[in-house]
């Protein structure tokens, strides 16, 4: 009975990839599907929402934790100039007195989102039955038309070898145009995205988040893989956005942004997908989004 059970749980996480099942269920399945006209119209929100809201956020955290970027700054004199002329006489005061890290305050990541944006979400067992970790709001209120949170994982290009990432894997997000981002956080996944990231650094610049491996997220919004899809019963109030960032994205600000290319020779925008909220979502309610978004 156990066995059967742990079988049951893995069906559960692999059948939204298993492509007969797709083809038997799609259609008995038509109310939790999203449609859209065609591919160019997949957007809720336009792109530069979509950046200012990551570049509102990420400066937020930036100048939050700005001791501990001393080595950036004393790289980037003029960066330097920049964020201290955002900081506010009491947070000032703070950085020139402190030291280290630790004698200045800092607010925590979910701290940051809330005074920036309004709300805060966290992870925690799903209100659906057997579905395991959902997201939750759990501070403040979600207009709609919001960017709630992000897909982190590692973005593959349709030639790229992914065949042992997606063994047991209920974590590979497909976008329309084929990229896959794998938002595992564990195993085989987990070391590739590590081993990107790395690869990746600029010197004391990181091109990338990998907080969102761990349960210490520095990018509060990096948990948009565990956000379950809607069902009969639970409407989505989310949908999944693409977006590229832009190549004059700021350098200091990469850092919070919790995806990587798998392939580094391949001159190309990095793919990241957000979650935009489809309807106001209050405190104490779960994300639900849908998993299938057909272009007709």
């Amino acid at each position: 009975a156990a066995m059967l059970r742990a079988l049951r749980r893995r069906w559960d996480a692999y059948k939204y990839r298993f492509v007969p099942w797709l083809a038997l269920n799609l259609r008995r399945e038509r109310r939790t599907l999203r449609y859209v006209p065609e591919s160019s119209q997949d957007k809720i929100i336009s792109d530069e929402d979509v950046f200012e809201t990551l570049l509102k956020t990420f400066k937020a955290l930036f100048i939050n934790d700005l001791s501990r970027q001393a080595h950036i700054l004393a790289l980037l004199p003029e960066i330097k100039c920049k964020y201290l002329g955002l900081l506010t006489v009491e947070q000032k005061q703070s950085t020139v007195n402190s030291c280290n890290h630790q004698s200045q305050h800092v607010l925590s990541p979910e701290e940051v989102l809330f005074n920036t944006l309004g709300f805060s979400i966290t992870r925690d067992r799903s209100s659906l039955v057997s579905a395991g970790t959902g997201v939750f709001v759990t501070k403040g209120f979600v207009p709609k038309g919001t960017v709630v949170s992000m897909y982190p994982g590692t973005v593959y290009r349709k030639h790229e070898p992914i065949f042992f990432q997606s063994l047991g894997n209920p974590f590979i997000f497909r976008c329309i145009d084929g990229i896959l981002i794998d938002g595992n956080d564990k195993g085989i996944s987990r070391s590739v995205y590590r081993s990107c990231s790395r690869r990746d650094q600029l010197g004391p610049f990181q091109m990338s988040d990998e907080s969102w491996l761990t349960a210490a997220l520095q990018n509060p919004l990096a948990m948009g893989q565990y956000v379950n899809n809607c069902s009969h019963e639970k409407a989505a109030n989310v949908c999944y956005q693409e977006f590229d960032v832009p190549e004059y994205f700021p350098l200091e600000l990469k850092q919070y942004l919790p995806n990587i290319v798998y392939s580094h020779d391949i001159e190309s925008h990095l793919r990241c997908v957000v979650l935009v909220t489809l309807r106001d979502i209050k405190k104490g309610e779960e994300l639900f989004s849908n998993y299938y978004t057909v272009v007709n």
